[in-house]
């Protein structure tokens, strides 16, 4: 009996969180691409590519947004 209920409410909270959701899921990817970039360039900066790694994430991040923009 819990199960129904809860879909119920479950359903009920995406269809009054949707308004919210493309904030959420940029604020997600963000959060996403700030873990990556902080685990990358400290490793980067004991092997010495660090310069390497960082220039590589912000080629790869505008490449992304070149992507998403052109592709829709």
């Amino acid at each position: 009996m819990v199960e129904p209920i809860a879909a119920l409410l479950g359903a009920a909270a995406v269809i009054f969180m949707e308004p919210v959701l493309p904030y959420a899921l940029a604020f997600a990817a963000g959060a996403m691409i700030y873990v990556v970039v902080d685990d990358i360039i400290p490793e980067a900066q004991r092997n010495g590519n660090g310069k390497l790694a960082s220039i590589g994430c912000i080629i790869g991040f505008l490449v992304m947004m070149c992507m998403d923009v052109g592709l829709g």
